[in-house]
């Protein structure tokens, strides 16, 4: 692996802004965003998330990109096409996966705890070679997204017990290991990655990594989501990353960062559904342009200093726009999140503004 900090992004929302003509800007002219990441601010990576099925039972989709296999396959090659290299992301679930929620995808519902580790298995073998069929190589794989509390739950989701040490990591580990075992047999070469959250909670992770380190569980990187408005204050979050990199010798890339330049909503309502202050939240910025690219500048050169061997903005393109949803009603219906809005709630975190302009915080998510 190269020795200086990679930069990534996550744009797997790219076809539902694409389908609803999103426009891009730099100073007043029109730019093709994923060009100029790779060209201007030398961004080298790319990364996919990968669903099951985001379809229901009628064919309608789930929205939020709808990232199946073949959207995914043809993402993978526009992006390869640019020059990136990718990274892929399973969410085993079809669809968003991460802390409060790993739903099991439909087909695997009514499977035993053994029929479903040997279709972690199977699915992850046959995804991957079906990839590997079309050309398509990956610099590293995750397996599972955000899985601090487990992953394909009940049958490995970890168990609360007060002050005490979750349990059921066995069966965890157990589905970890069947899909690490896949991902080796088609890309041996390709960089693991074990990703969770509240990467500030230095107690939670070194309890989930001595459980990888007691079963065996093969993998390369410790991958963290950074937002510090959940995950605390700059300085929690690095002592821990500091210590994880000296406790088991791993490197760290962080799969997921992002922080927002207003609060105020896109649409003009009373109902303000972005990123807000509210209390038990962390903000080391003012939400503005100007503490957007603050944020954005020192948490870069504060990565470079701890060697963080990557960093990955998440969906720093995804424009609000009027079919760009975060999940259609048969996708919240999936997820359990019925009544909830399904519009894009990320937009005040993206690298440009409502209306496609860039932000000055583009200039600084470069190397």
């Amino acid at each position: 692996m190269e020795n200086k900090m990679l930069l990534g992004i996550d744009c797997s929302s790219y076809f539902d802004e694409l389908d609803d003509n999103a426009k891009y800007y730099y100073q007043g002219k029109e730019i093709d965003p994923y060009k100029y990441f790779i060209e201007k601010n030398n961004v080298s990576c790319f990364r996919l998330r990968l669903w099951n099925n985001p379809y229901d039972e009628n064919g309608k989709p789930y929205g939020a990109g709808t990232n199946d296999y073949a959207r995914t396959l043809k993402l993978a090659k526009i992006a390869l096409s640019y020059g990136y290299k990718l990274v892929l992301d399973f969410h085993y679930s079809d669809f968003w996966a991460d802390p409060g929620k790993q739903t099991l995808p439909k087909e695997w519902k009514d499977l035993s705890f053994e029929e479903l580790k040997e279709k972690v298995y199977e699915y992850t073998l046959k995804t991957l070679q079906d990839f590997k069929k079309e050309g398509i190589d990956f610099m590293a794989i995750q397996i599972g997204n955000e899985i601090t509390n487990g992953m394909l739950w009940p049958h490995g989701k970890l168990i609360e017990d007060g002050d005490n040490p979750r349990s059921n990591y066995e069966n965890l580990t157990s589905l970890l290991k069947q899909g690490i075992k896949a991902k080796n047999e088609i890309y041996p070469h390709a960089l693991t990655i074990i990703h969770l959250e509240r990467s500030g909670n230095a107690k939670i992770y070194n309890e989930y990594f001595d459980n990888m380190v007691k079963y065996n569980v093969d993998f390369d990187i410790i991958g963290a989501s950074y937002y510090a408005y959940w995950h605390g204050t700059f300085d929690e979050f690095f002592d821990n990353m500091r210590n994880l990199q000296k406790k088991y010798h791993k490197d760290i890339m962080v799969m997921e960062f992002a922080y927002a330049f207003t609060a105020d909503d896109y649409l003009k309502s009373e109902n303000n559904q972005m990123i807000t202050r509210q209390e038990g939240m962390y903000f080391p910025y003012p939400l503005t342009p100007e503490g957007q690219e603050e944020c954005v500048s020192t948490f870069l050169e504060r990565c470079k200093k701890e060697n963080i061997k990557a960093i990955f903005y998440w969906e720093p393109c995804w424009l609000p726009r009027e079919h760009t949803y975060w999940a259609t009603n048969v996708g919240q219906k999936y997820i359990h999140e019925e009544g909830k809005s399904n519009r894009n709630e990320w937009s005040n975190q993206c690298l440009f503004d409502y209306d496609g302009n860039a932000l000055p915080a583009l200039d600084k998510f470069k190397i």
